[in-house]
């Protein structure tokens, strides 16, 4: 029987997509470095130092340094999502052990190994081989909304916006939320047409708060405030493009929200 020849691989890179996971793990710096300081630890890997970042109005971006390279993530708490990476030229380290770790720490339903490589690779003689360019699978997709609107010739576009934790005071100040209205249409570039309605439900505390609508010349924008949870529900639709992450960021700053989820729906 003829023995194989192997090569040498001087590290491991693992890439990972985290859907569904816990909105609020995913906005907190002290937690995510929690969770990644476990999985380095409980995988067998070294532990240098650690550094997460939040930046506003949500989302982190972390990296754990090991003696054996590194493990990183950076998330998006308005998809539930995070992209995680993990490399290591430790033979020893346990990634399944990781993922495993990553998977709970996160809250994550749905996590899939979105890429596997070997890198630095030495032949028998000693060498480094050359990577031969991979031929790499693309999907067909842009990186801004404002590319798939014009290049799907949307008719519209309706964002629904999810904050939640926000400031119980503003939530409950009808002249806030028509100020909430001016300034957010102003933002993003809408023209107003008439008065915002705003109007107080109170009989079921369940659902209880403000309720407003605002025609814009290119459609609607529509919310509610909830009492009993001090979130806010916001719908804005437009036949006239925006950019939904700059709405819902608006909002979650006028709100003094502690995080927030968002849907986009492209209309045809």
């Amino acid at each position: 029987m003829e023995v194989p020849t192997l090569n040498i691989s001087l590290g491991k890179h693992f890439l990972l997509e985290c859907h569904e996971c816990d909105v609020e793990t995913l906005n907190s710096p002290q937690a995510l470095k929690r969770v990644f300081l476990d999985a380095a630890n409980r995988s067998g890997a070294t532990v240098i130092s650690a550094s997460f970042r939040r930046f506003d109005p949500q989302g982190v971006s972390g990296v754990v340094i090991i003696a054996e390279s590194h493990f990183t993530v950076h998330t998006w708490p308005e998809y539930r999502y995070a992209a995680v990476d993990m490399f290591t030229c430790g033979a020893k380290i346990d990634f399944n052990c990781a993922m495993e770790v990553f998977q709970e720490g996160l809250g994550c339903t749905d996590m899939v190994v979105s890429g596997e490589f070997d890198r630095g690779l030495v032949t028998r003689n000693n060498q480094m081989e050359r990577t031969i360019p991979m031929e790499i699978t693309r999907s067909k997709a842009v990186q801004s909304w404002q590319a798939k609107f014009e290049q799907e010739q949307a008719w519209g576009l309706l964002t629904s916006i999810d904050i939640h934790g926000c400031d119980p005071d503003v939530i409950r100040d009808a002249e806030a939320i028509r100020r909430l209205v001016v300034e957010l249409t102003d933002h993003i570039g809408m023209r107003r047409f008439g008065e915002t309605t705003v109007v107080h439900f109170g009989e079921d505390e369940r659902v209880a708060g403000f309720s407003f609508t605002q025609l814009i010349e290119t459609s609607l924008i529509s919310g509610h405030l909830a009492n009993a949870t001090n979130n806010a529900y916001i719908d804005i639709f437009s036949c006239k493009f925006y950019e939904p992450q700059n709405a819902a960021n608006f909002c979650v700053r006028f709100f003094k929200g502690r995080n927030y989820t968002m849907n986009v729906t492209i209309r045809k």
